[in-house]
């Protein structure tokens, strides 16, 4: 079974994040032989990285903060992940960058996808992580979601935004189908 992580990068109050979050983990459910996996960084309090060494010094000491435990055991146990960010500045939250920043040797030669939402929908957001991903030996796939500020909007005046959501349907097939081809093809690489 293929265990792809789909990361909820928001944890702020009335957030938008848990729609696109449950939209896309919903998509991944539906295929056969994926075990979709839900990490919201608010079930994940981890404190601001202060680490004596970098996550991925040899030898390092095992983890102290139990949530960071936790945390780094869902990042080992997947086969990949799909970051859910919003864009706050030009950037991705810093909640998420955080969450990052704990983990090295975990995310290591595993693929990732982005959807996006925010200023720009995303796009910067999503390219901060991709260069991220690289500098963590994560594989980028090409594309992503990036959803319409109208889903935003809706969400903000307390409407549905289902529907919103459905039209970015094909990005999302088109994202998972190429996400899980760099999952396989890296699961049997790091096999070998």
């Amino acid at each position: 079974m293929t265990v792809i992580s789909v990361i909820v990068g928001s944890t702020r109050n009335g957030r938008f994040a848990d729609k696109p979050a449950r939209w896309i983990f919903d998509h991944l459910a539906a295929r056969t032989g994926v075990q979709a996996n839900l990490l919201d960084l608010r079930e994940f309090p981890l404190p601001f990285f202060d680490a004596p060494v970098p996550p991925g010094m040899p030898g390092r000491a095992p983890y102290e903060h139990e949530v960071v435990r936790r945390w780094t055991d869902e990042i080992r146990r997947s086969d990949g992940f799909i970051f859910v960010t919003a864009e706050y500045n030009y950037g991705p939250t810093a909640v998420l960058k955080n969450a990052i920043d704990w983990v090295y040797p975990e995310w290591n030669r595993k693929a990732a996808g982005f959807v996006g939402y925010g200023a720009a929908a995303g796009v910067r957001a999503i390219q901060q992580l991709r260069e991220t991903a690289v500098e963590l030996q994560l594989a980028p796939v090409r594309n992503a979601v990036l959803l319409p500020a109208a889903a935003i909007y809706a969400h903000m005046q307390g409407q549905d935004v289902a529907s919103i959501l459905e039209e970015s349907d094909a990005a999302a097939t088109k994202m998972i189908d190429d996400l899980l081809w760099w999952v396989a093809a890296l699961r049997r690489a790091r096999a070998a």
